[in-house]
């Protein structure tokens, strides 16, 4: 499934998306994110509550198919330019994390 796919079948806000036809092949959810450095896998759809800037830096490290935004939270300033800049698909979503990776795991 595409991220844009992803997006539209979970209902998912899309904030920035450079690369709408990226796979997505899994999910993992972490908001601790020197943690999430060393666990997140490629091509996968990483759900957290953190929304400051350090986020699309991991992301370029870890190189997430996109980064979900659970429980409503809107990203900090500059977040959106960043991600934009960097490649990386940016999506929001007003659910609590529990019911974004359950989503998830139906739809994969």
């Amino acid at each position: 499934m595409t991220v844009k796919e992803l997006a539209e079948t979970c209902n998912f806000e899309i904030l920035c998306m450079p690369d709408e036809t990226r796979e997505v092949r899994g999910g993992y959810a972490g908001d601790l994110l020197s943690w999430v450095m060393g666990k997140l896998d490629a091509d996968y759809a990483w759900v957290t509550i953190m929304s400051n800037v350090n986020i699309v830096a991991v992301a370029t490290l870890a190189d997430p198919a996109c980064i979900i935004l659970s429980e409503g939270v809107a990203p900090d300033e500059g977040v959106l330019a960043r991600a934009e800049a960097q490649g990386i698909n940016l999506l929001s979503a007003n659910k609590s994390t529990f019911e974004v990776c359950a989503k998830l795991a139906s739809v994969l």
